[in-house]
């Protein structure tokens, strides 16, 4: 930008008295007090708990609700899958396809969702229709079959999460041929089943989002447990989310990668419980000092499966403390 033209978009201030004086390091310390009133160019602003309730209720950016949508989560019985279950029914969702590989877990978990969802709502369960279905991801034929059923139920589907995976940890030279081939079949090629699923199911509709659960594993070599199968998998997911972002790009499909770090989710919890210095050591190597929470990630996902990500694709969104910038 030339300097006319820089001087043209930024006026030099006006020397009149309606300049903002700068407020002094007393003066805003004084404006600062215990009685919720926050400093704002000079201004005290006095924090009114009513009004910001009622815009917490009222307002909101609408492009994060999911009102309408036709969701989709694998692994969605459990874990951080039924974090994401959790968080779209929280913002809107009340059509929802939870993929497990047990059906009768995937819909127990629905049932228990829909009623969580309901406390201190306005929402009653018939509002919802929420499907479990049973699948195994590391088979295209079972994966074919899952989103059969949720276009034969729904005759759309708008964001699907690929969430299913496993983590197993053996040094290299111990693991077993049968374990890593498993793990490559659920994290890697089941993801990839489910993503060129849903492209299929949602070009014909004008597009979607697909969600690929990578890992921070995918940028990092964790410490101290071996596990470079599992690393080497969520490295290939993280590259297919942007490989197949290409792909689709100009098919109205967005795939975008979510990162998590150390989640305390409940068989996280049941396996640190028997090795506190683990715990210790994961935390001591994250900036914010903690784990995070499943629901840490719910804000993350929403985003994605969101059309507040309406321009973003084959892009990775990390949710891990700042483990990974160190």
């Amino acid at each position: 930008m030339s300097s006319r033209l820089f001087a043209r978009a930024f006026p030099a201030p006006s020397t009149s008295s309606a300049v903002i004086p700068r407020a002094s390091t007393s003066s805003l310390r004084s404006r600062l007090s215990p009685r919720n009133t926050n400093a704002v160019f000079g201004a005290s602003v006095r924090w009114n708990s009513a009004v910001a309730e009622k815009a917490r209720t009222a307002k909101f950016l609408p492009d994060f609700s999911l009102a309408g949508k036709v969701c989709l989560v694998t692994g969605g019985a459990r874990g951080l899958g039924q974090e994401f279950c959790r968080a779209f029914l929280q913002s809107g969702c009340t059509s929802l396809a939870i993929v497990d590989l047990k059906e009768e877990e995937a819909a127990a978990a629905g049932e228990e969702l829909v009623k969580q969802a309901c406390v201190d709502s306005d929402m009653s369960p018939e509002d919802y229709s929420v499907i479990g279905i049973g699948c195994d991801v590391s088979s295209e034929l079972s994966v074919q079959q899952a989103f059969r059923k949720v276009m034969d139920t729904y005759g759309r589907i708008d964001s699907v999460v690929a969430s299913a995976g496993i983590v197993e940890n053996y040094t290299a030279f111990d693991y077993p041929f049968d374990r890593i081939k498993r793990l490559y079949d659920i994290n890697v090629h089941g993801a990839f089943f489910t993503a060129r699923e849903a492209a299929r199911n949602m070009i014909p509709v004008g597009g979607g989002s697909i969600t690929l659960v990578s890992s921070m594993s995918a940028n990092i070599v964790n410490i101290p447990q071996p596990q470079t199968p599992y690393n080497a998998s969520k490295a290939a997911v993280k590259h297919m989310a942007a490989s197949l972002a290409v792909e689709w790009a100009k098919k109205g499909v967005r795939v975008n990668c979510l990162a998590p770090g150390y989640m305390l989710t409940k068989l996280t919890r049941t396996i640190l419980a028997h090795d506190e210095d683990l715990k210790r050591t994961w935390e001591s190597l994250t900036p914010m000092g903690r784990m995070g929470e499943p629901e840490d990630l719910a804000g993350a996902i929403v985003f994605l499966a969101s059309d507040a990500s309406r321009f973003m694709t084959g892009s990775e969104i990390r949710v891990d403390g700042g483990y990974c910038v160190i």
